[in-house]
């Protein structure tokens, strides 16, 4: 990275957006200064600086929720940087996983979903397992172990099959929409995390 390229404001600033490596979520919003921007590339840990206390601050140094940049890119201008963390804890002072928590509108009728719902489906099924809910499907697998979701990973997979062999999309997305699910049970039953399968299909990609 040529850190030279770097366009500051006037005050010697520029706006960097945290994104989570994993999920790709927006985290937070915070500056930096050049010196901030050095630390962070040699340090490997998100560093910013504060405008009111006019210092560098490292995200985390105090609550612990620290940021470990996998890679800083910057926009066409040169005035803003896009840092692409595995983070330690929640971003946001609230205790909330992004400072973007709050909402003004959302269009329903095109917002019906995107590869977002991967990485909450997994979590949530994996916070069934710690917190288990009465009345739980998915607790009901963990109960039964290993035998037993694999057998519903059978079916689906058979279930899948044939909607793509009568050529039947629709079917074919929920008979899929099943078999992920269950995949991911069967993931978190025998405490194989999601990005370990990230890291696996990156690798063969490469």
């Amino acid at each position: 990275m040529d850190l030279t390229t770097i366009k500051y404001n006037d005050a010697g600033l520029v706006p960097a957006i945290v994104q989570d490596y994993n999920t790709r979520q927006v985290l937070m919003m915070a500056w930096m200064n050049e010196d901030a921007l050095k630390q962070s590339v040699e340090t490997k840990k998100a560093t910013f600086y504060s405008r009111s206390r006019q210092q560098l601050w490292v995200k985390g140094e105090t609550s612990g929720n620290t940021q470990t940049i996998i890679s800083i890119d910057y926009d066409c201008d040169g005035d803003t940087l896009l840092i692409q963390v595995i983070p330690a804890g929640p971003a946001c002072h609230t205790g909330n996983t992004s400072c973007f928590y709050r909402n003004i509108m959302t269009d329903e009728k095109n917002a019906l979903g995107n590869i977002d719902i991967l990485p909450k489906l997994f979590a949530l099924i994996a916070d069934r397992k710690e917190n288990p809910v009465e009345g739980s499907y998915t607790n009901y697998l963990f109960r039964e172990g290993v035998d037993k979701i694999g057998k519903k990973i059978g079916e689906e997979s058979a279930e899948t099959i044939i909607a793509a062999k009568n050529n039947d999309p629709n079917e074919l997305i929920y008979e899929s929409s099943d078999l992920i699910y269950h995949l991911f049970v069967m993931l978190n039953n025998q405490g194989v995390d999601l990005e370990s399968i990230f890291k696996e299909l990156t690798k063969r990609h490469k």
